[in-house]
């Protein structure tokens, strides 16, 4: 199974899918790890971002292709980056789960945004002034949704677990 994670930054999604990961023994792969790898390893940094997915996508695909769940985290913000997400489960045959992970209390996002920190070395998070003015594409089809603002990470994992079983 291929379970894709989306949502803005400061969310909580990365939280709740390292976890997932951790309890489905699944292979996690964090887009902004592989962005970040990128540029230290000091290719052009105006094309990170489509090298982050692309190298995410085969990544995947050669992991699901061995029997293995992956886990992508990634903001996946556009139509574009969900569909070629789920391309890749269907190349490899397996089920692929759009999971979009929100806060829809803006007050606890912004908090969130601005007092958080990471654990990638050298990796500049977003302001909230660039989580806001980011784009993010509405869903165009069924997907699950966790909102953060009313759920701990542990309650979050239940619950996607719950429905990954459906």
């Amino acid at each position: 199974m291929l379970i894709i994670f989306a949502g803005l930054s400061g969310c909580g999604k990365t939280a709740i899918a390292a976890e997932l990961a951790r309890r489905l023994g699944a292979l996690y792969l964090r887009i902004d790890s592989i962005e970040q790898a990128i540029r230290d390893s000091g290719m052009s940094s105006k094309s990170v971002g489509d090298a982050g997915y692309c190298v995410g996508y085969a990544v995947a695909e050669d992991n699901l292709r061995l029997g293995r769940t992956v886990i992508a985290d990634s903001v996946n913000p556009l139509q574009l980056t969900r569909n070629a997400w789920m391309d890749v489960a269907h190349r490899a045959s397996v089920r692929g789960v759009e999971v979009e992970i929100v806060c829809s209390d803006r007050n606890v996002h912004r908090q969130r945004v601005e007092t958080r920190s990471t654990n990638i070395p050298g990796l500049r998070l977003p302001t909230w002034a660039e989580v806001i003015a980011r784009p993010y594409e509405p869903w165009a089809r069924e997907h699950i949704v966790i909102d953060t603002t009313i759920r701990t990470v542990t309650e979050s994992v239940d619950k996607l677990l719950r429905a990954l079983q459906k």
